[in-house]
Order: structure tokens, then sequence, then C-alpha cells
């Protein structure tokens, strides 16, 4: 967390201890404010027809410790990963010491739970691109995710968690919630390349797109790939002239977008734009809805649809990193 406001930011949470800090956030604090309880397995009983309670064999319930919520029901064999232990321990082992926590958070009741840590100075690349990597370490006491360790990028001038990778390998590890289940150290360093070779190979990439033009005979035809206008008039239309109406307005005039516009990353801005700041959001905040997509690789899955996308249209393939 810094001076600016990320978009976890709420003025209530402002008081004598606020959720942003002027550096890097200390360790201490993380596990005091976020991880100060337990996962505690219980067993799991149902009301029989007489009224009593009847234990259910093979089954177990994960509970908070501190206020009782039951975050997950699961067999025996589900094997619980402590946020103090997986979320910090763990990636200290496996990072360099002049790395820091740059935010972390409870979402879903502190059923999931991410920590990033990140190189103490933000990356710009020639093409005005600032950016910064980071390690993300996120895991769920609902089975919604594996405990998963990935590099990550997040892009300055509008705060948004783009993918480090178009290319599957080297980018993440998963880690099942079994009792089977090993963290491999050496395994996941040489996996993950760590946070400092990423700058690298993701402004390299930069670079390319950059260089990438996009006529606006291109831009067109990459909206009519991506929102598909549909042919009879009605609600899908409207949505669809909207989304639309919306990306060209990002392309075109938004100084997070414009400023590369003519581009292949122009188009990966508007369209990862468009979802962490435009897009009509239901049933949850914006900026949890933004948190969980990191957290589960929806991000990610973005980004690549958006350059397969326009790798149809320019005809060449397209990557986000080397």
């Amino acid at each position: 967390m810094d001076e600016a406001a990320a978009w976890h930011y709420r003025a209530s949470m402002q008081g004598e201890e606020p959720n942003h800090y002027p550096g890097p956030i200390p360790v201490e604090d993380v596990r005091r404010r976020l991880f100060g309880w337990e996962a505690v397995s219980s067993p799991l009983y149902i009301e029989d027809p007489r009224g009593g309670l009847a234990l259910v064999p093979g089954r177990q319930a994960i509970v908070r410790s501190d206020n009782g919520h039951v975050m997950g029901v699961f067999s025996d064999g589900y094997e619980r990963h402590p946020y103090g232990e997986w979320l910090i321990r763990r990636i200290a082992d496996l990072l360099d010491s002049d790395l820091w926590i740059g935010s972390a958070g409870l979402l879903r009741g502190g059923a999931v739970a991410w920590v990033s840590v990140e190189v103490p100075e933000n990356v710009r690349t020639p093409e005005g691109v600032e950016f910064r990597p980071h390690l993300f370490g996120a895991t769920s006491f609902d089975g919604s995710l594996a405990t998963t360790f990935k590099r990550a990028v997040t892009n300055i001038v509008c705060d948004n968690t783009m993918a480090a990778g178009l290319a599957e390998r080297g980018q993440q590890v998963k880690i099942k919630h079994s009792r089977n289940s090993r963290f491999r150290l050496a395994e996941a360093r040489e996996a993950l390349h760590i946070v400092h070779a990423l700058a690298d190979g993701f402004s390299q990439a930069v670079a390319s797109l950059c260089r990438t033009s996009v006529s606006g005979r291109q831009w067109d035809a990459f909206l009519d790939a991506h929102v598909p206008m549909p042919d009879q008039p009605g609600r899908g239309r409207t949505l669809a002239e909207n989304k639309r109406d919306t990306l060209a307005r990002l392309w075109n005039h938004d100084l997070r977008v414009s400023p590369w516009r003519g581009t292949a990353w122009g188009v990966v801005q508007a369209v990862n734009t468009f979802a962490h700041h435009e897009q009509n959001v239901r049933g949850a905040e914006r900026a949890e809805r933004n948190m969980l997509r990191a957290v589960t690789g929806g991000i990610e899955d973005l980004d690549r649809a958006t350059l397969r996308t326009l790798s149809g249209v320019l005809d060449r393939p397209l990557t986000l990193a080397s």
C-alpha cells in the first residue's frame, strides 16, 4: 500500500490505524490485522428428524476462530493452508530481502486471502509504460482456489493488474489442499524465476507490442471480433453498442489508453482498463471483483484472450511476455 489511493481505499477505514501505508507494510501488521485468527476444523452435524444432531462422517467444516464464520465444508482429506504460514513465511523463504509487502487482504469474509510482494521502485519503459513487478500469493478456505504463487505486474497509470505472460509456463505454481501436498521450495523458485527476472521480460514485451501498429481499420475489426454486434435490436445489441462506445472512448480520449492508440499495447490497455474500471459489476463491489479476478486468474485469461483476438485480426502471433 502506498500514499496513492489504491483500489481497496475506503475513507471510513482511515481512522487511528489506516489501511494505507507510506512505505512497505510491516509483516507483523499483516499478521495482526489480517491473519490474527485461525482456520479451525470442526465436525459437521445435521439436524435429524427427531430434532437432534447427527454427525456427518468424513466431512469437516472450516471455521474462523474469532467469529465462527463457516468458510467451507470439505471431506476429511482437505488440508488447511494457514495464511500466516503459506502467505508470509513460505513467501519469505522464496524471496530476497530487498522485496517488500505492497498489499495484502481478505475477501469473502476471510475465506480468500492474498499477499503481494513487490520490488521497491516502479519500472518505466522507453514507451512510457510504468509498472511494478510482484509475486502474488493467494489461497482459500472455501475451495475456490488452490494455494497459488504467481508473477504479475501492476500497471501504475491505471492501477490495473496485468498478466506477466501469455506463455503459461514459468508464471505460476499451484499447490492443492490435500494431505499429500508439499511445498517444493527449490522447484517453485526455479519455476517462478522470482520477481526480479520479470521486469526485463515484460519490458521487452511492451516494447514489441508498442511497435506493432494497429490501424483504424484493424481497430474496427478487433471491435467486431471482441464485441460482436447482434443483428436484432434488443438488450443484447444495446449492451454491445455501449461496450463498443466505451472502448472507443478509452482508445481515443482516455489518458490510461490513448497515449498508445494505434498499437497492440493500446488494444491490451483498452480492454484491461474497461474490465477493471468500466464494466458493469453485479453482486459485488468493483474493488472486490477486480481482486478476485486477479486471484483466480481471470485477468490473465482476459489479457490472453485479447491478444488471441488481435492476433487473428493482424494475422500474426502476439504475446505479452518473452
